[in-house]
Order: C-alpha cells, then structure tokens, then sequence
C-alpha cells in the first residue's frame, strides 16, 4: 500500500471514530473525543507549518542562489588575480632600463605581490568544497521534500516564495550575476531610445 493511502486511511479512521464517539453516551466519550480532536488538530497544525516554511525554497531558491553567487565569487577572484599578474609581468618588463639598486627594489616587489596573490588558489579550493556540499545538501532537501509530499500528501512544500519588496529595497540585491547581467548592447540601445 503507497503512503499516501495509508495517511488517507488514517485520517478516515480518525474522522469516523471521532463521528462514532460523537453519538456514544458513555461517560469517556467527551475524553476520548477531546483527544482524537486534539490528535486531527496536531496533525493539521503540523502540516500548516511544513507548508508555512516554505521549505521548498531551500532547495529551489536560496541553495542555487549561493552556489551561484559563490561561483562567481571564485570567478571575480581568478580574473582579478589574472589581473594582478598582468599588471606585474609589465612592470617586469620595464624593470631592465632601470639601474641595479631600483630593478631589485621593485623586482622584490612584485615578488611579494605574486606571493600575495596565492590566497585565490587556496580561496578558490576553499569555495569550490562549500558549493559541492551546498550542492549535496540541495540534493538531500530535494529528497526530503519529496519523501515529505509523497506521504503526506501534496503541502505546497515544493513552492518558492516571491519576493515581495518594493521601490528601493527591491533595488538592494548586490552585485548582479554575470548570466543575469544586462548586456553593454542592451545598455546602449536603451540609451540611444533617449536620444531619439
């Protein structure tokens, strides 16, 4: 028998022991009815808070959302440190028209910068562990919430919330994902309907 006949048979056998009890004259029946309309309340409360939870958002929101802004971390790390890199190797290359005492001086320098710059190796090795356990743990939710739904029924476990700010505070997202970007084309387009 799948689960979510049982649960049905369950709530059934509640609801009709609760009418039979409601048309028993015996001294327990106002107790035993106080407790199985206690239980049917139990059992609802506990399904309006899953539902209220919006436990569906971990998984389909808030856990692709960090893994996503994590990577670009990474990636905003890698292209700034390329950056760095750069920037060194041309001073490197002006390093050999300077006389002796200034050459070491700066050629030290950028040592110490490259050294420096070892952080988003290690940052990066760092960040790319927290998203394949973020990704793991996306992958759990997924299968609790749908253990959930398959035996309790369907309790809107699976829907993501919207958000729901206004004006300014809708504005105050961060930094914007590159794939969610809009791009220079778009930008100048918008620009140039100003002009027309």
């Amino acid at each position: 028998m799948i689960e979510s006949e049982k649960r049905e048979k369950f709530v059934k056998l509640v609801n009709s022991v609760i009418s039979k009890v409601e048309h028993v004259s015996d001294p327990y029946r106002d107790k035993v009815h106080s407790e199985l309309m206690a239980l049917q309340s139990i059992i609802d409360q506990a399904r309006s808070e899953l539902r209220s939870t919006n436990a569906g958002d971990i998984n389909q929101k808030h856990i692709p959302t960090a893994t996503d802004e994590l990577d670009a971390i990474v990636k905003a790390t890698e292209g700034a440190t390329l950056g760095i890199f750069n920037a060194c190797e041309g001073i490197e290359k002006i390093l050999p028209g300077l006389d002796d005492h200034h050459r070491n001086a700066i050629q030290d320098e950028i040592t110490r910068i490259y050294e420096a710059c070892s952080f988003q190796d290690i940052t990066g090795q760092r960040i790319n562990k927290i998203v394949r356990s973020l990704k793991d743990i996306e992958t759990k939710v997924g299968s609790i919430l749908g253990i959930l739904n398959e035996r309790m029924g369907d309790m809107g476990l699976h829907h993501t919330s919207t958000d729901e700010r206004t004006g300014d505070a809708a504005l105050l997202n961060g930094p914007q994902l590159a794939a969610q970007a809009i791009s220079q084309e778009d930008i100048d387009k918008l620009l140039a309907d100003f002009d027309n």
